[in-house]
Parts: C-alpha cells; structure tokens; sequence
C-alpha cells in the first residue's frame, strides 16, 4: 500500500512527465506519414487499358510532363550559358587587344568595353546559380 502514499505522488508525476517527454522525443525523430490515399479500382475489362480518368495515370502524366519541362529548362539555360561564356571570351579578348594598342586603360570604349564584360560576368554567374 506504500504506491498508495501520499509522498510517492510527486514521484509518480516525475515518473509520467519523464515518460511523456520520451514519448514525444521519440514521435519527433521518427514522425508518422499517413499512408497513400487510396482509389478504389473498378474492374476493367480484360485486354482494355485503364480509364484514362484514374487519378494515378494523370498524376503520373502530370509528373512526367513537369520532368520534361524542367529538363527543357535547364538546357536551355545551359544553352544561354554557353552562348553568353563565348560572348564573354570574345569581348575580353577585343578588349586585350585595344589595351595592347592603345596603351591607354583609361579610354571611354575600354572603360565600356570592362562594363559590358561585368555585366555579362554578372550575369553568367547567376544563371549558373539557376536565379
């Protein structure tokens, strides 16, 4: 009858609250995913494809025409990068070679010429970050 005693009640509330918070920590590290939804299926007719209305094909059509798009995105801006990185050698080579000439860093073409070459630096490096 000691479990019954009034001094072990603060020991029991220790004991719970110390459970709970296992419990707890234990539920954050492994969180609980609800299982897929599920649509019922209709009996199809042998030899016939599926109804072109099942949620799973145009999920999965959906999914695959957003993969497609994404890749046509990314070579496309791959393209730019090469097309805007040959720009780029282009103009510091022209630029090399009116220094080569001219002896004069100062002049307002070559002073353009370092402004257009930062700005298409500028903007190579952030499509290379996909902005």
């Amino acid at each position: 009858m000691r479990c019954l005693d009034a001094s072990s009640v603060p020991l029991k509330i220790a004991v719970i609250a110390l459970l709970s918070g296992c419990c707890v920590t234990a539920r954050a590290q492994f969180p609980q995913t609800p299982p897929p939804p599920t649509t019922p299926r209709t009996p199809g007719v042998p030899g016939q494809s599926p109804a072109s209305s099942d949620d799973n094909d145009q999920d999965a059509m959906a999914r695959r025409a957003m993969l497609r798009q994404a890749q046509k995105r990314n070579d496309e801006r791959q393209q730019d990068i090469v097309n805007d990185t040959a720009k780029l050698l282009k103009l510091t080579q022209q630029l090399k070679d009116e220094l080569a000439k001219n002896k004069d860093p100062m002049s307002m073409a070559t002073i353009k010429k370092t402004e257009e070459i930062e700005k298409l630096a500028r903007s190579v490096k952030d499509k290379m970050k996909g902005n």
